[in-house]
């Protein structure tokens, strides 16, 4: 399979001492869109989350695009109610020759306008992340698909742990981690931290703050967004509603109307419009592993 055998440039030393990372080409950077990447612990919620991000933003008028970058390809169902193929795929379908496709082939429309790619990933034990996010932006500059975008969501798989993975924050402004309010996951956030403070050095991308999901209180999350220097944008609190609207394969903001489910939309909207409004680029100093370890917990 030509994805497997396909080696993205590298460049050593450019995101820290000692680092060996995937390196966009610069012309394919994302002008004009207000670009946000989307990170936090595996299982945390980032889909749902983004989902309803990008469903929120389309509520205040602008034109979104939300890009899943998972192998599993399941970020953007509630928005399409389906799986739509990966460029991966529709890339092999034609050899690789992307001249060959049509828009209509890799991206799909969604819930209140958003359109939806899935980048999908590379076989299992080869290739690289960062190859197929180079991909899929290349294609949309390719079909001229970034020219009428006002925000562009990039929801990507798990917590930062290569270069593959950390490559959609070299196109993002911002950065928003998701995290429940548990020890994993903070632990989790703290990692990914690094990696945003690592890739600032050298490109835009700055952290926009935290967004706490199935998490009745918040104490763990803001004795660490103290210590290091974070801040919680929204509170999404365990409502049912949000769990079954997965099982619908829709949007929140197509769930019925109760006083519950009209709290989360509020939220989202508030986000979005924080968003909107140039969020404060936030300056945060991540822990060591024994330092999380002695901060967290009870007394």
């Amino acid at each position: 399979m030509v994805v497997s055998t396909v080696r993205p440039a590298v460049k050593q030393g450019e995101d820290g001492e000692g680092s060996v990372q995937v390196h966009q080409d610069p012309a394919m950077k994302i002008d004009g869109a207000l670009v946000i990447a989307v990170y936090g612990k595996g299982g945390i919620g980032k889909s749902t989350t983004s989902s309803n991000l990008s469903a929120a933003f389309s509520r205040l008028g602008k034109r979104v695009l939300q890009i899943g970058c998972d192998p599993k390809h399941d970020s953007t169902f509630t928005l399409t109610k389906q799986m739509v193929p990966t460029v991966i795929d529709v890339l092999e379908s034609v050899d690789f020759h992307s001249e060959e496709l049509e828009t209509n082939d890799f991206m799909f429309e969604g819930y209140n306008g958003v359109m939806c790619i899935e980048a999908g990933g590379p076989p299992a034990g080869s290739g690289c992340g960062g190859y197929v996010t180079g991909q899929t932006v290349n294609l949309l500059k390719e079909h001229h698909l970034l020219e009428d975008t006002d925000v562009v969501i990039f929801d990507v798989l798990g917590d930062v742990v290569c270069g593959g993975f950390a490559a959609p924050l070299q196109h993002a402004h911002y950065c928003l981690i998701v995290t429940a309010n548990d020890f994993d996951s903070i632990f989790a956030m703290n990692r990914i931290v690094a990696a945003i403070q690592a890739k600032a050095k050298n490109y835009k991308v700055r952290l926009g703050g935290i967004i706490a999901n199935r998490s009745e209180g918040t104490d763990q999350i803001d004795k660490f967004n103290d210590r290091v220097g974070l801040k919680t944008l929204a509170h999404f609190r365990s409502v049912d509603a949000i769990r079954r609207s997965r099982l619908k394969k829709c949007t929140v903001f197509e769930m019925d109307e109760e006083p519950e489910v009209a709290t989360v939309q509020d939220e989202y909207i508030k986000l979005a419009q924080s968003m909107l409004d140039d969020v404060e680029p936030l300056l945060a100093s991540p822990l060591k592993d024994r330092e999380i370890f002695d901060l967290l917990g009870f007394d």
